[in-house]
């Protein structure tokens, strides 16, 4: 248990002393009321001896008796009523309380950390060796543990209030004093009514109470002299007089009052009243009740004082209310008594008069310090020469007659040692004996005298002869089974016993278990048996045996009994919490049941009326079980702290109690959570009320993730319309993609360098629409005056129960500036109004139990400046969902509209305040914990800036891959702010075009035929079928000049200006990506305004178009040289061969595709015409056919920058493909070609940079060509009965003579993992050297001979034929070449299938050929019989005339040239 400020001995001596009774005249006590005091309470603070007192035991010897105490009362001749200790010790209770402001003891205990209110330090637990000390520096334990005041005031209080009872006599009267003032007119006279007085009260019948020692009292008669005011020679006579006849050991003269009560106000005396006066002096109320008390401490006044004496009831002339007890109810209200300087009982009025008076008039006023040593000396000779040697006689009497009527003939003390040296009669258990506790004995009975002599033994510290006392007549009550006697005598035995000096014997516990047990069952005296568990708890404490304490405090707690009428809360608050604090003091800390003992407690304070106990209680108990994860115990200390620091008027307690309940995860079921929330509503409620205008309090509920708070910038997406599909933009609604978002700030920055001639400005700040966790939120996000910022706060319902939040909106600050004038204006806080912010308001948004739901509050900016979201304001309130609402099951959602309100609710607010990500770039962020600023709740709000909106009409989602479609682009410009700039940018440029730049190339609107097709035809006629019809165009006609982005695309509005409100409708065309599937196409549109501002210097808007390809046609192209050589030498030619394979599946409804159409488009080449063309002109192709297509190209005459395209058509109908959107498609789809090709080989070459001679690339340009080609196709679709036509084009880019390629870009094989190499790179790098394939074109030949030859070999054995062989040079430098006709074919197969023949003439040629030039060389064959030959047999080696080292090589053969040699 708690430790107490006294020792165990010391509290038990000074809890039974010897009683002196007070009798004073009226005159008498007018002089004490002087200072202030009664003549009890004047002498209150002297009644301890300072000095050792000596007596003789009736065997003779000397007994010591050391710090002897004696209690002066005033005669009450009515016992205590029930009612009035009730109120005594519940106001003695709720006065004492922790003093706040003193350090708080830290006891750990294992894992806990126990902070408990001390008064004192006590070092006397010797177990205690973990101890954390740092004020005191010790290196051994020190020990630190609670006291309890309030139960050692009720503890006190409780054994003064007891009444005296005939079963023992430590509450009897042993003496009385009589006094009377000097000043009376006959002082003699007066003694004498006052000792008839005293004897008509002991010895009447009238007066059964106070209970008398002996019939024979002490009487002592004291003087009472005032020495400022009496003569001091009359108060000399009278006291010569008293001498004589009452002797000098029975009298006293006590002069008082040596300094008026006028003079020396300024003197400081001590003031020795205040500690004992102040500490009993409880006022209350008249009807206890819950409510709170009305409790005067010393900070209002030094001490409390009865007044009314002077109204005092007379009895006989004397000044002694004999009728009224203090701890009587039913007293007057303008009177009340002094009694042992005990609690004082009031009304409210009274009090406050009280307090007047107590505060002016201090005690003691008259009195200086030679008083109060009289006073002590007055005391000290009253014990030495009066009451002690009563005593002494008292007990000489008392045994003498003992020893006479038992006949004995030893004292006392021989007797003892034989009964306890004997054998010993078993004595009969409790349960044995008969309820005999109604039997009472005869005042004069030898058991009773043996039991007041024990008494008196105690009362003067003789315990040894009090014990044995205590032992016989405990013997003898139990033979006579009168055992309210035995139960008395055992208590005190088992006292005296403890209290013997030297423990001669050990402590008899089980005498205290044996009196409790009979107190409580038999004599069902609950005080009394309080009483023995008081003393014997404290006396186990001081033997360390605390398991022991505590078990007997709680066995009197477990009793539901009543006593004097009163329940046993108070006193089973009080017995569990000091069991608590036993098992806190236990050699092995029983930290979690002295916290379910402390709760115990609590709730029978709350019971008994003391709330700031029970609060008290609950707070220790909720250190253990906090964060233990025992969240239903939690809950309910919670909501217990939360009602009582409501009753206490501790609002803040109260609402911080109840928000811990709502905020952790709670366990509860959904009616208890209920129950929390509303109580919590009260709570918070009346908090509010204190302080309408105060500032609103933060709610705990529902939860918000900060985190997730999501910021959007903009009006919401408009839906779509009819054919009218407005722009995806970015909305709320989208998810994040981190992957997408690099995405568009790549566009975003690639429009911003081209706007800005290829640098991207310092000061760019990619356009973030949506912010959140994911984005950077460094910088300070802008957005625009009149345009809406969304805020999506993400609100959590962590209850069972749902939660209504109305009048939701968001708290802001706001500080107007004007970006122009580059001033700053004044700041305004909160009481911005509706004319600079406006705020959307949610009337009802509603919760449901455990729910995440998501709530979007927006701002609407009227001027520029400075916005920053503080938080959310909202009312917060419950709805009724046990019973179903309007028809509608609770299990189901609740809806808002349907929501019916209970009433309870409170208006507060909750802060955003969002962590920044974590900094992780210096040595010192990564070596500590820093965080970056998260600004995206303080937007900058910029001037006026145009806004546009974008609608796509007629979009498709499906496409055949290659198909062309017309769509149209609406653009809108919906603000006040002309817009001018405008551009698209995308990823995909080959997938849309707006048009070439001049109306020329760009068809009608909607159609330029009778097809309704997207492109520019014209009708042909049919001589120019199959040929190639010429056009030329640049791609600077198409936005693809020398240096520009393909991806960036001018949008042409007309004048370059949309105006505020103006729309324009645009065509745009559509190519269906080349490969199959779904594919994501990003636009990011692009614009300015016509006023340049400072913080924003564009916009953009985003639109994410998906499109679904399926298959359609499969185009390769090889080009080969052409064997045949122009006669008029204008260069050479080259064959085209196109294989177009339809793989379609009709997944589509595609029947068949029609080639209409293959173009090409090059600086050099052009197609001239088509070869082997059937017989129909018509190419069709069903699924999976495959035709093949040859045309012969030429090259251009013209080379500048503009392509040349040649058009080959099968049909009667020319599509113009240097027009748009053919050209348009064209030219990006080369771009992109390029860009591919070139990451290709950038990828396969590294990093190296290849350094190419310039002859060695001279070589390789031989085998390059130039040339692309166009297929132009159409599909006929069937889709619900209707045909229709669907028309593409795919490209094929030549790069390579001999070289397949491919109209869509081939998947490459992941090669075969092979064993890893390491070899060790050479320092000197070979010279790049061209392959022989590109060196064998360097010259094309061609053989010209008549095919057969009639010759007459009679007339002429030797045949010749002339043979022309014409040379080209494929080249563009000077080539040499060497021509042998001396190589023979050797094979025997060449030989039996064309035989042999001899050139004639000269055998070897050296030629020079200048570029391009065509060279021919007459040769001739001789033959010598008929038959069929094979001229190829020449060799030609070429090399470039300017090279030393040859890369010569022989170039590659000519078909075989066959010549029929016939006979005439």
């Amino acid at each position: 248990m708690a430790q107490c400020v006294q020792s165990v001995q010391e509290f038990i001596q000074d809890s039974f002393v010897p009683l002196v009774a007070a009798l004073c005249s009226e005159e008498a006590e007018r002089l004490t009321r002087k200072n202030n005091l009664g003549f009890s309470e004047l002498v209150k603070p002297f009644c301890r001896l300072t000095s050792e007192v000596h007596m003789r035991d009736p065997n003779n010897q000397l007994h010591v008796i050391k710090n002897l105490k004696i209690a002066v009362n005033n005669i009450i001749t009515h016992s205590p009523q029930p009612g009035g200790i009730r109120k005594l010790l519940n106001d003695v209770v709720s006065v004492s309380q922790p003093a706040e402001g003193l350090v708080t003891n830290v006891i750990t205990a294992g894992d806990y950390d126990l902070n408990i209110s001390d008064r004192s330090v006590k070092a006397s637990v010797p177990w205690y060796n973990n101890w954390k000390d740092t004020l005191m520096e010790l290196n051994t334990s020190t020990f630190y543990s609670a006291t309890t005041p309030w139960f050692e005031s009720y503890r006190e209080s409780f054994l003064q209030s007891m009444p005296a009872s005939d079963h023992e006599f430590l509450n009897h009267y042993v003496a009385c004093m009589l006094v009377v003032s000097s000043g009376e007119p006959e002082p003699v006279e007066q003694f004498l009514k006052l000792s008839q007085e005293q004897h008509r009260i002991q010895h009447s019948s009238e007066y059964a109470y106070p209970k008398w020692f002996i019939p024979n009292t002490l009487k002592y008669y004291v003087l009472l002299h005032d020495v400022s005011a009496g003569e001091e020679q009359r108060a000399d006579t009278v006291y010569e007089e008293m001498k004589q006849r009452y002797g000098t050991q029975g009298c006293y003269l006590l002069k008082i009052n040596s300094r008026g009560s006028n003079r020396g106000a300024d003197e400081q005396i001590p003031d020795p009243w205040s500690q004992y006066l102040q500490k009993n002096s409880i006022q209350n109320q008249e009807s206890y009740d819950d409510g709170p008390y009305t409790v005067i401490s010393n900070k209002n006044a030094d001490h409390l004082i009865s007044d009314g004496l002077d109204n005092d009831i007379q009895v006989d002339g004397l000044s002694n209310n004999f009728k009224a007890h203090p701890l009587q109810l039913d007293h007057l209200s303008d009177t009340s008594s002094s009694f042992d300087g005990t609690d004082y009982i009031k009304t409210t009025s009274s009090l406050h008069e009280s307090k007047k008076t107590s505060s002016g008039t201090p005690h003691g006023a008259c009195l200086t310090l030679t008083d109060h040593d009289r006073i002590r000396q007055f005391i000290q000779e009253f014990t030495f020469r009066g009451l002690l040697p009563h005593i002494e006689k008292t007990i000489r009497q008392l045994n003498d007659q003992l020893i006479s009527r038992k006949g004995l003939s030893r004292s006392l003390f021989s007797a003892t040692k034989k009964w306890f040296s004997g054998s010993k009669v078993p004595e009969k258990s409790i349960n044995e004996l008969k309820n005999t506790s109604g039997l009472l004995y005869p005042p004069e009975a030898p058991e009773l005298q043996i039991r007041k002599m024990a008494d008196l033994c105690f009362l003067v510290q003789h315990y040894e002869l009090a014990y044995s006392c205590y032992h016989t007549a405990k013997k003898d009550f139990l033979n006579d089974q009168a055992m309210l006697y035995a139960a008395g005598a055992l208590e005190m035995a088992a006292v005296s016993a403890f209290l013997q000096p030297g423990a001669p014997r050990p402590y008899p516990a089980h005498y205290m278990d044996t009196a409790i047990q009979t107190y409580r069952d038999i004599c069902k005296n609950m005080v009394l048996a309080e009483r023995c568990v008081l003393l014997s708890a404290e006396i186990l404490k001081s033997q360390s045996k605390y398991s022991d304490a505590a078990a007997l405090l709680i066995r009197l707690t477990s009793e539901q009994l009543t006593w004097m009428g009163m329940d046993s809360d108070l006193r089973s608050a009080l017995l569990l919490e000091q069991a608590a604090h036993c098992f806190m003091n236990m050699k092995s800390p029983m930290v979690r049941k002295f916290a379910f003992h402390m709760i115990l407690a609590g709730h029978r304070y709350s019971k008994a009326g003391q709330k700031k106990h029970a609060l008290r209680c609950y707070c220790q108990a909720m250190q253990v079980y906090k964060g233990k994860g025992w969240s239903l115990a939690e809950d309910h200390i919670n909501f217990t702290i939360g009602r009582q620091s409501f009753t206490l008027c501790q609002l803040d307690n109260a609402v911080s109690a109840f928000r811990h309940i709502l905020i952790n995860d709670s366990k509860q079921p959904a009616a208890q959570q209920g129950t929390f929330l509303r109580e919590y509503l009260y709570v918070y409620k009346n908090v509010t009320q204190l302080s309408p205008d105060g500032p609103l309090p933060q709610l705990p509920l529902p939860y918000i993730n900060n985190s997730a708070t999501r910021v959007f910038f903009g009006h919401d997406r408009r839906p779509a319309e009819g054919e009218k599909q407005a722009a995806t933009h970015i909305s709320l609604d989208q998810e994040y993609d981190c992957e997408s978002s690099h995405q568009w700030k790549e566009l975003e920055e690639q429009v911003v360098a081209v706007v800005n001639k290829g640098i991207i400005p310092s000061n760019f700040q990619p356009t973030q629409y949506c912010l959140n966790s994911y984005s950077d939120n460094s910088k300070f996000p802008l957005a625009v005056v009149e345009e809406p910022v969304t805020v999506e706060v993400a609100f959590r319902n962590p209850l069972k129960v749902p939660l209504l939040l109305t009048d939701l909106s968001l708290l802001w600050k706001f500080q107007p500036k004007d970006f122009s004038a580059k001033h700053n204006g004044a700041t305004k806080e909160l009481a911005c109004g509706n004319d600079m912010i406006g705020a959307e308001v949610i009337a009802e948004f509603l919760i449901n139990s455990e729910e995440t739901k998501m709530a979007r509050l927006k701002l609407f900016p009227h001027q520029t400046g400075e916005l920053h979201i503080l938080g959310v304001v909202y009312n917060l309130g419950t709805i009724q969902d046990t019973m179903m609402l309007d028809g509608i099951d609770p299990s189901i959602g609740l809806q808002a509209g349907k929501l019916v309100y209970n009433g309870m609710s409170v208006r507060g607010r909750q802060d955003l305040e969002i962590q920044g990500p974590r900094l992780n770039n210096t040595k010192e962020e990564k070596t500590s914990i820093k965080y970056g600023p998260d600004r995206r709740l303080d937007p900058i709000i910029t001037e006026e800036m145009p806004l546009l909106e974008v609608f796509f009409i007629n979009f498709p989602t499906g496409l055949l891959c290659g198909e062309i479609r017309k769509a149209y682009v609406e653009f809108v410009n919906v603000s006040k702010c002309p817009l001018t700039a405008l551009k698209v940018v995308s990823k995909h440029p080959e997938f849309f075009t707006f048009g070439g730049n001049t109306a020329v190339l760009t068809p009608l609107s909607p159609s330029a035929s009778e097809n309704c097709s997207a492109y520019k035809t014209v009708v042909t006629d049919s001589t120019s079928v199959c040929t190639g019809l010429m056009s030329s165009a640049s791609s600077v006609n198409f936005g693809l000049g020398t240096g520009s982005q393909p991806e960036v695309i001018h949008v042409p509005l007309p004048d370059s200006v949309l105006l505020p409100g103006a729309s324009i409708q645009l065509p745009m065309w559509l190519h269906g990506p080349d490969e199959e599937g779904v594919h994501e196409i990003n636009f990011l549109f692009y614009y300015e305004s016509i006023k340049k501002h400072s913080k924003m210097c564009h916009r953009v808007l985003r639109h994410t178009a998906v499109i679904c390809t399926s298959r359609s046609l499969n185009v390769r192209a090889t080009v080969c040289r052409s064997n045949a050589l122009e006669d008029e030498g204008k260069g050479d030619n080259m064959l085209v061969f196109v294989d177009v394979e339809n793989i379609n599946t009709s997944e589509a409804g595609v029947k068949e595709f029609h080639i209409v159409q293959v173009s090409s488009n090059s600086k050099h080449w052009k197609l001239q015409k088509a070869v082997n063309l059937s017989e129909d002109k018509d190419y069709k192709l069903a699924s999976r056919e495959r035709g093949k297509l040859c045309f012969k190209a030429v090259r251009c005459k013209n080379s500048g920058e503009n392509y040349t395209f040649a058009d080959i058509v099968f049909g009667n109908e020319q599509i113009i493909s240097s027009a748009s959107p053919c050209a348009d498609f064209f030219f990006r789809s080369l771009s992109s070609e390029l860009k591919r090709t070139h990451a290709q080989s950038n990828m396969f070459q590294g990093a190296a940079k290849q350094s190419f001679d310039e002859a060695v690339r001279l070589i390789q340009k031989c085998s390059e060509v130039d040339l692309n080609i166009v297929v132009l196709w159409k599909a006929y679709v069937v889709e619900d009965n209707k045909q229709f036509i669907l028309e593409g084009q795919h490209h094929v880019v030549l790069h390579t003579v001999g070289k397949e390629a491919f109209s869509f870009p081939q998947k490459q094989e992941s090669p075969e993992m092979v064993l890893l190499k390491f070899f060790r790179p050479e320092n000197t790098s070979l010279p790049t050297r061209p392959t022989p394939e590109q060196l064998s074109n360097l010259i094309k030949t061609s053989l010209h001979y008549p095919e057969s030859f009639n010759h007459s070999f009679h007339q002429k054995s030797l045949c010749l034929v002339p043979v022309t062989l014409l040379l080209s040079n494929c080249s563009e430098a000077d080539v040499d070449v060497i021509i042998d006709l001396r190589h023979k074919t050797t094979s025997p197969e060449a030989l039996e299938i064309h035989g042999s023949f001899t050139w004639l003439g000269q055998t070897q040629y050296k030629l020079q050929l200048k570029s391009q030039e065509v060279y021919s060389l007459q040769l001739k064959a001789c033959f010598v019989r008929t038959g069929v030959y094979n001229l190829g047999t020449h060799r030609v080696f070429a090399k470039l005339a300017d090279q030393v080292t040859l890369f010569e090589t022989s170039q590659q053969n000519s078909m075989p040239a066959l010549i029929i040699i016939s006979n005439i």
